[in-house]
């Protein structure tokens, strides 16, 4: 298979040693930004990754320009991250302070042509696209670290680094929407501003807990992790993980719908991932009593009573969970499962979504990961319309693969989508065939695992 023969990149070669700073254009708010509850979980202190190909380049200066433009509208990814000195120092805040964004310039020694052929799958080396900020700490690396690799073709590889306790996926395509936009138009205006207070998700004082939330768990503070046997996070994370990547055209989609009809209608991502937490449960040969969870991403915005504002640029999502027993997931039917997803996500009223704020008041409570399969769904974001004025993306994915799920866009297909998550080796190939098997009592192409022959794996090309 490819996860085989993975590709070392060569190193890049930066013609001038250090980065620039890119600070806005003009001057910008000075104060400390207020964080709400959803932004500075435990879950989210990471950075948000993507990784471009492009055919043709984009000429670095006019993408510095414009960023120092952009930045004066998105002033918070120019600050940096602290924790409060107030009350609680596990509470996070951005001090606003203009310092700047990291923009690395540098070359490769391969052809964007070379590149695509083994980007089905990310490998360790993509980081080397990424320039490595030297820190002590997450909170010591910039809210925005950007690297515009050129090619040997002339092409062009962009890496992303978004601070998640920023914004979440929908505010990381905002603002690269508006990076290209701007730098596709220069005189333009950005085209959805910004909004950046917190205080519509502030808490109530004191905390009104009013629901059970399943997909929280609480947790000793300041203490390591105890070794769990139960824990799946920990049996995944305790040996080596490959990557799986699994494209869905629309008329395998329409498979897995067709097991939802005529008594249950459903969309696109309540199908696929009913079947892929199927598949990964299935894959991991669970008790057929054990209780798992799936928690997957929903944009709550406009759940909110009254609805965030325009341009809301704060985590604007909540994890729904649906939750049940090994033996009722692997059902051979989604019906059950597309049912459990329904109902997890009809839950989320406003009320739900202000005791899941509330909730986060507790700094020993965080997102239960012992039991669950968390996806996110990066398909619908607009991510691979990313267009700087010389055409849209050869490419678009992560930088890396971990084991929380990802739906990704297809670069040329709209109505595609690709299914990455990583998998302990012993089990990827089982995952992968229970994934291709996408018809009840029906398997596509023999051994989905073998990546060879089958129209899933790869670039879903049949």
């Amino acid at each position: 298979m490819f996860r085989s023969s993975s590709p070392e990149l060569p190193d890049c070669f930066y013609p001038n040693k250090e980065p620039n700073l890119i600070t806005p254009n003009r001057q910008t708010p000075t104060h400390s930004l207020y964080l709400s509850n959803l932004d500075d979980q435990r879950f989210l202190r990471f950075s948000i990754k993507y990784i471009y190909l492009f055919k043709k380049s984009v000429s670095s200066q006019a993408l510095q320009l414009s960023l120092s433009k952009l930045l004066v509208d998105y002033y918070p990814l120019a600050g940096r991250l602290r924790t409060c000195e107030e009350n609680d120092d596990r509470k996070l805040e951005i001090d606003c302070n203009g310092e700047g964004a990291v923009f690395a310039e540098a070359f490769a020694d391969f052809t964007a042509e070379e590149f695509l052929e083994f980007s089905r799958v990310p490998n360790r080396s993509w980081r080397k696209l990424l320039y490595r900020v030297e820190a002590r700490t997450f909170l010591d690396v910039p809210p925005l670290v950007v690297q515009v690799t050129n090619l040997l073709c002339g092409g062009m590889i962009l890496c992303t680094a978004i601070n998640h306790c920023v914004c979440d996926g929908i505010g990381s395509s905002q603002f690269l929407q508006a990076w290209a936009h701007l730098t596709s138009k220069p005189n333009a205006d950005v085209p959805i501003t910004p909004f950046h207070s917190r205080h519509v998700l502030k808490p109530l004082k004191p905390s009104k807990v009013t629901f059970t939330h399943p997909g929280f768990t609480k947790t000793t503070p300041n203490c390591h992790e105890p070794v769990d046997p139960t824990n799946l996070k920990q049996y995944l994370q305790s040996q080596p993980l490959v990557p799986s990547s699994l494209t869905f055209t629309p008329a395998h989609i329409l498979r897995l719908k067709r097991q939802c009809v005529p008594s249950l209608k459903c969309t696109t991502f309540e199908a696929l991932a009913v079947h892929t937490w199927r598949s990964w449960v299935k894959s991991l040969d669970l008790p057929a009593s054990r209780a798992v969870k799936l928690l997957f991403s929903v944009n709550v915005r406009g759940r909110l009573e009254p609805a965030a504002p325009p341009g809301y640029y704060g985590n604007g999502f909540v994890l729904a969970c649906a939750e049940s027993t090994v033996k009722e997931v692997v059902n051979p039917n989604l019906r059950s499962g597309v049912k459990l997803v329904q109902e997890a996500k009809s839950t989320l009223t406003d009320d739900y979504v202000r005791s899941i704020v509330d909730l986060l008041e507790d700094k020993t409570v965080i997102t239960d990961l012992s039991s669950s399969l968390v996806i996110s769904q990066w398909s619908r974001l607009g991510l691979e319309e990313l267009d700087f004025g010389d055409g849209k993306p050869l490419h678009m994915g992560p930088l890396g693969s971990d084991i929380y799920c990802l739906f990704l866009p297809v670069a040329g297909d709209g109505d595609a989508v690709r299914v990455q998550v990583s998998m302990p080796e012993s089990v990827v190939d089982r995952f992968e065939y229970y994934m291709g098997n996408i018809w009840v009592g029906e398997e596509i192409n023999g051994d989905v695992g073998n990546g060879r022959d089958d129209p899933l794996v790869g670039n879903g090309l049949i």
